[in-house]
């Protein structure tokens, strides 16, 4: 019996140094899930996944970044329904507890596939908070805030990629935007929205397509830092030479999950590792 309890203390013990050595910096991790998206956001215990990538290889990503006790995520972004982005949170509602669902109207036949006839099941009973997003919502989420900044309630458009939620995050001076998989027109488009100015970090549009980010809306951005989420090798030739040379041209530092694996920003709303 004691050797029990010594061991449960043990245990115990060990579980509350995991606690206290939780890194108190906000850390943006663009996971490593190949042709896709899966950016985790998380500060302390609190953590904001936008999108989920093209299969269940996110589940790993959070396994190694996540506290290994912490089963919630407070937020999840999917910014639209193309399975590049969509298969991912399938699996991610399976294996964690999501209290807040950001989504455009799963409804909407436009966004209709296999991926979100599940979703949709399993969030009618799951007791999710289902936010629906306009260009005036604002999400707080411990000391994290989200401004999205697309789509309006009104917009219309032929392609899903256009229809992706635009969020932009502000922690302290620090300031990141991600763009989704939107296109050059909504790219020009969100470039006069107020609450978009300078940003130290963006999560580069369409995985680096020619067709993503435009030079009026990286005029506006300046980024210090531009992370593009890109398989290896991919049948796409993402990313695009000119987006690179674009990013090139205000002097941002480009860093790609093709080359480098999972990329991990650090900031403590001041300084940026």
């Amino acid at each position: 019996m004691q050797k029990i309890i010594m061991f449960l203390f043990l245990i115990a013990i060990s579980i509350w140094i995991s606690v206290f050595s939780i890194d108190n910096k906000l850390q943006i991790i663009a996971c490593d899930v190949g042709q896709g998206d899966a950016i985790l956001i998380q500060k302390n215990t609190r953590q904001i996944l936008i999108d989920g990538g093209p299969d269940g290889n996110v589940l790993y990503c959070l396994g190694k970044y996540m506290p290994f006790f912490d089963r919630t995520i407070e937020l999840v972004i999917l910014t639209h329904s193309d399975k590049d982005h969509v298969a991912g949170v399938v699996d991610v509602f399976k294996n964690y507890k999501i209290e807040n669902f950001l989504t455009n109207d799963l409804d909407n036949p436009k966004f209709s596939n296999q991926y979100v006839e599940v979703l949709k099941n399993m969030v009618g009973g799951g007791g999710v908070q289902i936010i629906h997003p306009t260009i005036n919502t604002q999400i707080r989420v411990g000391m994290m805030y989200l401004d999205i900044v697309h789509p309006t309630e009104d917009f219309v458009a032929n392609k899903t990629n256009d229809y992706s939620i635009v969020a932009v995050l502000n922690y302290l001076n620090f300031k990141a935007i991600f763009v989704g998989d939107v296109e050059n027109k909504v790219s020009d488009n969100i470039s006069s929205n107020r609450k978009i100015g300078k940003v130290n970090y963006i999560k580069v549009n369409h995985h680096g397509s020619k067709n993503g980010l435009s030079e009026k809306l990286l005029k506006v951005l300046e980024p210090k830092i531009a992370v593009i989420s890109v398989g290896k090798n991919n049948r796409y030739g993402h990313p695009h030479d000119e987006i690179l040379q674009m990013l090139k041209t205000v002097n941002a530092k480009i860093l790609r999950t093709d080359q480098v694996g999972d990329v991990i920003v650090t900031t403590d709303g001041e300084k940026i590792w």
